[in-house]
């Protein structure tokens, strides 16, 4: 088999109730494309059908595959996920697809360098607050609890970016079997280290504007996973500024 173009690495957590609807979009989306792709599910441990609804699918599509895992966050999902897709360029995309799984037409397009000569991103971030961008349905709370740790994020370990929560960015795939190793953060933080290693080691990203659709079935639990994720960024800071164990 060809190397995929295109790799969708969707982490999933006791999705049985929309996990069936989302791959339907995605491979409906994706067999209209003119490259090769594949869809991995990186399944964190679910106790409910998450795994046997993907199985249905693998059985149509045999670019589709599960990987099963030992339930111990999203960051953890995400980083098997990205290690085991073998595309090209590797998209992450949350089961929920409160970014449209189309709006992956507005990142593609950045890897490829212009004619100034500039070189092209590593990385391409899906961002709710770049020029562009729509936020749809979402409650003034949410979005106040986003815009503070964003201010967190900005102050203690990734200053410049305007979004690094949502759930949709691309990395080459070379880009992605150098970072995803080194990442240590199982929970929803993940994102913030994963930008502050690729800080580190001189990687160039890029946020470009999406359509996001708040979905009340969010697994993001607002009190606990903020302060959680607060923690998380005073990890990466001590780390980073005291323990220096980034290789």
């Amino acid at each position: 088999m060809p190397q995929p173009f295109l790799s969708v690495v969707i982490p999933a957590f006791n999705e049985e109730a929309r996990i069936a609807g989302t791959l339907s979009r995605v491979i409906e989306y994706l067999s209209g494309r003119d490259y090769q792709w594949e869809v991995v599910v990186a399944d964190d441990g679910s106790t409910d059908h998450t795994a046997q609804l993907v199985g249905r699918e693998i059985v149509e599509h045999s670019n589709v595959r599960v990987l099963r895992l030992p339930h111990r966050g999203k960051g953890w999902a995400v980083k098997n996920g990205m290690l085991a897709a073998e595309g090209e360029y590797r998209l992450l995309s949350d089961a929920d697809l409160s970014v449209p799984i189309e709006q992956v037409e507005r990142l593609l397009p950045l890897f490829e360098s212009d004619d100034s000569g500039m070189p092209c991103v590593d990385i391409v971030l899906g961002s709710r607050e770049a020029p562009g961008a729509l936020r749809i349905g979402e409650p003034v709370r949410r979005h106040l609890m986003g815009r503070f740790f964003n201010f967190l994020v900005n102050r203690l370990a990734v200053p410049g970016l305007a979004d690094t929560q949502c759930g949709f960015k691309c990395f080459r795939g070379g880009t992605a079997q150098d970072l995803f190793p080194r990442l240590t953060l199982d929970g929803f933080a993940f994102d913030v280290e994963l930008l502050h290693l690729a800080r580190e080691r001189g990687l160039t990203y890029y946020e470009v504007g999406v359509d996001w659709y708040y979905q009340s079935q969010s697994k993001v639990r607002p009190i606990q996973d903020s302060l959680a994720m607060t923690l998380d960024l005073l990890k990466i800071r001590w780390r980073h500024r005291r323990l220096r164990i980034y290789p």
